[in-house]
C-alpha cells in the first residue's frame, strides 16, 4: 500500500475506513483541527467517522497509518465509540473552513476556501495549503493553492459564510447523513447550509433531524421559504414540525401554503400525535378497483415512494384523495408480482385484517404492527373512508427515546494516538 502523505480533505469525505483486519469501521466525514496563534500550521488531532446508526465517534490521527485514493486504514482496531463532541478550540475542516471569506498577503483580493491540503510532517498532520477562488460562484475563476501562512481571516469572525463548495464535496449523502453532519454544527453554519440546499432537499433533511433542531431552523428562515418547504415535506412531517412550534408562528405558515397543500396537514394536526391519525401519513398509494396489477406496480415503483409505503396499496371506492370513499382493502406487492398484468386488482385485495380507528393509541398501534408482522397498516374513519396509513417508521419515531437521532453515547477524553 501507498501511504499519501499531502492530502487534501475534501478528497477524504466519504472514505472507507478500515481496521487492520480489513473490516470496516465507517466513512470519514470530516477532520478535526486547532488552530494555532498566528501563521502557524493548525495540528490535524484526528478524522470524525461516521459508524453504524449515524453515530460520529473521534479516530486520532496516531492511529491512521494509511491513505490511499480509496480507503484510510488504521493501525488498531480498537476505537472509542463514543459520540463525538467538538470541543472548544476545535476546529471541523469541511463544514466550518470551506466557503470562508480570506484575504490573501500583500493586499490581495478577497477569495473563497474550496478546500484545505493536510500534510505529514515528522508523525503529525498539518494543515498546509489553502484551495482557493476569487468570487463567490464555484465556476467563476480558476482555483489557486496558497499556503497556509500566506492566507489571512481563518480567526475573524465570518458574516455570511455561504455553503456551496461544502454541499459540493456532500452532494451525494442521504438526507439522514447531511443532518447528521449539520447536528455538530454552530447554529450559524447550520442556518448557511439551510439556505443553500433547495427546498425538497431541505424538507429531506429536516424529516431527519431533532425536533428542537427542526424549529430552529425554520425560525431562521423567511415565511414564504418556510412555507415553500413544509409543502414539500411529507404532510405528516410537516404536521409534527407544525405541532411543535408556536400556534402562531405555525398558523401563519399553514395560511401561507398552497391550500391543497395545507389541507392534509390540517386534517392530520386534529389529531393527538400518540394516536394513529397523528402517526399517519395522509398519502399512502391509493387507486381504484377497476385498476389493473400492472398499474399498481408501476406507482409503487416509483423511486420517491418511501418502501414501508410502496409495501402494500389501498383500494377504495371514489373520491381518491383522502378522505376516500368507502375502504375496500389492500393488495400487497408481492401478491400483485404474482399475478398477471392485465388482472384488476379488486381481484387480489386482502380483507382479513381489520383497519385502525384514528384515535388508536400508540400502544395499541404498536401491538397490531407487531402482532400481524405488517409494516403499514390503512387508518379509517366510523363511516369506513380511508384517512392514511400508519407505516412501522412512524410508530418507531415515536417509541425510540426523543433524543435517538442524536444518539446518548459521548467520547472519552481521551485526544492522544
Amino acid at each position: 500500500m501507498s501511504t499519501s502523505t499531502r492530502v487534501f480533505v475534501a478528497r477524504l469525505a466519504g472514505l472507507t475506513v478500515f481496521d487492520p483486519n480489513g473490516d470496516q469501521v465507517g466513512r470519514v466525514r470530516d477532520v478535526v483541527v486547532t488552530l494555532r496563534i498566528g501563521k502557524d500550521a493548525p495540528r490535524v488531532l484526528g478524522l470524525l467517522v461516521e459508524i453504524q446508526a449515524r453515530r460520529r465517534i473521534f479516530v486520532p490521527m496516531g492511529r491512521v497509518t494509511t491513505i490511499e485514493a480509496d480507503a484510510v486504514f488504521l493501525s488498531t482496531g480498537t476505537v472509542s465509540l463514543r459520540r463525538f463532541d467538538k470541543r472548544a478550540g476545535e476546529t471541523l475542516v469541511l463544514t466550518e473552513l470551506l466557503d470562508r471569506r480570506v484575504t490573501l498577503p500583500d493586499g490581495g483580493p478577497e477569495v473563497t476556501v474550496v478546500d484545505v491540503g493536510m500534510e505529514l510532517n515528522r508523525a503529525e498532520w498539518f494543515l498546509t495549503k489553502v484551495a482557493v477562488r476569487q468570487g463567490r460562484g464555484r465556476r467563476r475563476a480558476e482555483i489557486q493553492q496558497v499556503a497556509w501562512s500566506e492566507v489571512t481571516g481563518f480567526s475573524l469572525p465570518e458574516g455570511e459564510q455561504g455553503a456551496a463548495n461544502l454541499l459540493a464535496v456532500f452532494e451525494k449523502l442521504r438526507p439522514a447523513d447531511l443532518a447528521g453532519v449539520m447536528h455538530d454544527l454552530s447554529d450559524k453554519r447550520r442556518g448557511e447550509i439551510a439556505a443553500a440546499l433547495d427546498d425538497e432537499r431541505l424538507a429531506d433533511v429536516l424529516e431527519e433531524m431533532p425536533e428542537d433542531e427542526q424549529v430552529q431552523l425554520m425560525a431562521g428562515l423567511e415565511d414564504e421559504r418556510a412555507a415553500d418547504v413544509l409543502e414539500a415535506m411529507a404532510p405528516d412531517d410537516a404536521a409534527d414540525l407544525l405541532g411543535e412550534m408556536q400556534p402562531a408562528d405555525a398558523a401563519r405558515l399553514l395560511d401561507l401554503m398552497e391550500p391543497d397543500e395545507a389541507e392534509p396537514v390540517r386534517q392530520l394536526l386534529r389529531y393527538s400525535d400518540d394516536t394513529a391519525g397523528g402517526l399517519m401519513t395522509s398519502e399512502p398509494v391509493i387507486l381504484g378497483p377497476g385498476t389493473t396489477v400492472a398499474e399498481a406496480l408501476a406507482r409503487i415503483r416509483h423511486p420517491d415512494l418511501h418502501p414501508s409505503l410502496a409495501a402494500q396499496v389501498y383500494v377504495v371506492r371514489p373520491p381518491y384523495e383522502t378522505p376516500t370513499g368507502r375502504f375496500l382493502g389492500t393488495a400487497h406487492f408481492q401478491r400483485l408480482l404474482r399475478e398477471p398484468p392485465s388482472t384488476l386488482i379488486s381481484a387480489v385485495i386482502e380483507t382479513d385484517i381489520d383497519p385502525l380507528a384514528p384515535d388508536m393509541t400508540l400502544a395499541d398501534v404498536t401491538r397490531h404492527l407487531a402482532s400481524y408482522n405488517l409494516v403499514a397498516v390503512p387508518v379509517v374513519d366510523s363511516d369506513n373512508r380511508l384517512l392514511g396509513a400508519v407505516t412501522v417508521d412512524d410508530v418507531l419515531d415515536h417509541v425510540l427515546p426523543e433524543d435517538w437521532r442524536e444518539g446518548r453515547a459521548r467520547r472519552q477524553p481521551d485526544r492522544q494516538g
